[in-house]
């Protein structure tokens, strides 16, 4: 593998899942065409040319993207990561649906066409269903992590509410009222006093237990008697 694809650098957990090269039977066209073009030395670079492609050109797929290597004295390689990938499509020609090979071509989002084309692969159609589900598995494993992704965010508001809510609850009940001390009905009482102006068993400040009227005595009557003033009827005057 590392001397037959030595061009292919792999990331740690990516795997190769297919790898191919164009069908021998692809050649068929042009030996048929460049066989009798080679009496007259034209065929002989053609023939010479189309093997050589034949032989340098490599088709992988991985776990993680598709590769294409072309290129007899140079080297090319294409690379096309799976979450890349919008559609694929295959294609046969006659000769390809005879002899069992065919062309899969691959479109990205945003491209304009088809970005990689594995020409003359046997058996397109199995190879486009391999793609294809690789594919389904890679956006699935995506909507998994954003499903993850977006229930983690959520829990995490949820945390700060719920302890917001508990912080403003604590609050209002370690301070209900700021000018109340905890067992006292009023600042300006103490416990058991109903007035602070009067004492234990009084009724008034301004009267003392037993007495209704200050300015009287025991036994007194504010009205004056006519009795007072009259006179002996036997006194007279000496005079």
């Amino acid at each position: 593998m590392e001397n037959e694809f030595d061009w292919l650098t792999l990331d740690g957990d990516e795997e190769v899942l297919w790898a191919d090269t164009p069908h021998p039977y692809s050649l068929v066209p042009s030996f048929v065409i460049g066989i009798p073009l080679s009496l007259i030395i034209i065929g002989i670079p053609l023939l010479v040319g189309t093997y050589l492609t034949h032989k340098n050109t490599n088709y992988v797929v991985t776990s993680d993207a598709l590769y294409r290597k072309t290129g007899v004295f140079s080297r090319s390689v294409q690379r096309i990561e799976f979450d890349k990938v919008q559609d694929t499509s295959y294609g046969q020609t006659f000769l390809g649906a005879q002899f069992g090979y065919g062309a899969v071509s691959i479109s990205t989002a945003g491209g304009s066409g088809i970005e990689m084309s594995f020409q003359n692969v046997a058996e397109p159609q199995s190879l486009q269903t391999l793609i294809n589900e690789r594919l389904k598995r890679e956006r699935r494993g995506e909507g998994s992590a954003d499903s993850k992704g977006k229930a983690a965010v959520l829990d995490d508001i949820l945390v700060e509410l719920r302890a917001i809510r508990n912080a403003v609850e604590t609050d209002g009940v370690n301070a209900t009222d700021s000018t109340k001390t905890p067992g006292a009905t009023d600042s300006t009482k103490t416990p058991g006093a109903t007035d602070s102006t009067k004492t234990p068993g009084a009724t008034d400040s301004t009267k003392t237990p037993g007495a209704t009227d200050s300015t009287k005595t025991p036994d007194s009557t504010d009205s004056v008697e006519p009795s007072d003033f009259e006179f002996d009827a036997t006194t007279t005057d000496d005079r």
